[in-house]
């Protein structure tokens, strides 16, 4: 009777053990599907492109540019590492890794696309396969080239600020090696003067971005000769009055045939001098300054005797002399 009731204990058993030996095969393959197809996708063309990407979104510039291995162009450093990296990058959105496609030599074009500013751009990376993972699985790498440079100018500056950081502009100009894609934003800020921002996006190996600041007058400096030229204009006249001139030392005077009755004359300014500074070969020059002057006397007809009542505008011009030391200003009117 035992011997009847192990037969199928042991028809069981074994179905048990071939059951559970197939079912680790399915899982052992379906780990090495799984594994495989991880490797495939971490060692694919997009791979060292998605790498130098999470790099730049680090502000790690080091990293970058061993997943780049690009050349450096000769210029600032400043836009390389850090603070103005992370700061390019906040301004360089939806970034999208799109599929590789066929280059020539075996190589594969990988394009990423992205938004700046409201506006679309591209960058393309170029890599090759530069060995294998696993003996079979290509390896690949961005195929070196050199970096993008910015090309900036400021007028009648020595520095400036690029992506936050402040920056040495040597006779008015730099060339700053950066990234890709990236976005480069200018500007000087100055009590005098100042450049409102401008920005420059870099998308391609090998070029260059121009980034142009125009400086300008701030309405404080303005603002500052305008006064100026008021307390010399009104002392001008109240001189002008007090000595009963008709021809004073002033941007304005009068001639008349007729005689003028002494103590009649009054000077006073009716339209003061709007100001107006530009540019000149590499010094700032202020245009000149326009107005005009009231006069008011009595005259006496040479002719007839007759006195009557003088009330007359005279349009004026003079200039003012800027010297600019530091953030020191000296104005000083010239006549004639």
């Amino acid at each position: 009777m035992s011997e009847l009731d192990a037969s199928p204990t042991t028809s069981q058993t074994i179905t048990r053990v071939s059951l559970l030996w197939g079912a680790a095969l399915v899982l052992a393959i379906v780990a090495a599907i799984a594994a495989i197809s991880a490797v495939k996708g971490a060692s694919g063309p997009a791979q060292p492109v998605r790498a130098y990407l999470a790099a730049l979104q680090a502000g790690d510039g080091a990293r970058a540019l061993g997943a780049l291995r690009a050349q450096v162009p000769p210029g600032s450093a400043a836009m390389l590492d850090g603070a103005p990296l992370r700061d390019s990058m906040s301004r360089v959105q939806n970034l999208t890794v799109g599929e590789p496609k066929a280059a020539a030599d075996g190589r594969q074009d990988v394009p990423v696309t992205f938004t700046s500013g409201g506006a679309n751009y591209t960058s393309d990376f170029l890599v090759e396969q530069t060995g294998t993972d696993w003996l079979f699985f290509p390896q690949w790498s961005i195929v070196p080239a050199a970096l993008p440079t910015v090309e900036a100018t400021v007028v009648n500056s020595t520095r400036a600020t690029l992506n936050g950081a402040a920056v040495n502009m040597p006779s008015g100009h730099n060339s700053f090696p950066v990234f890709y894609p990236g976005s480069y934003v200018g500007s000087l800020a100055g009590q005098y003067f100042a450049a409102d921002p401008k920005s420059a996006v870099a998308t391609q190996r090998n070029t260059q971005a121009h980034l142009a600041l125009e400086t300008k007058a701030t309405p404080a400096l303005t603002g500052a000769i305008e006064a100026k030229a008021k307390e010399f204009l009104d002392d001008c006249a109240k001189t002008a009055s007090s000595k009963q001139q008709l021809q004073p030392a002033c941007p304005f005077s009068f001639v008349t045939g007729n005689r003028i009755v002494d103590g009649s004359i009054a000077w006073g300014i009716s339209d003061y001098p709007k100001a107006s500074v530009t540019p000149y070969n590499g010094q700032w020059t202020v245009a000149p300054l326009a107005g005009k002057a009231h006069l008011t006397a009595q005259q006496i007809d040479l002719f007839t005797g007759r006195q009557s009542q003088l009330s007359v505008d005279r349009g004026f011009t003079f200039t003012m002399k800027m010297d600019v030391s530091g953030s020191t200003i000296t104005l000083t009117p010239v006549i004639g």
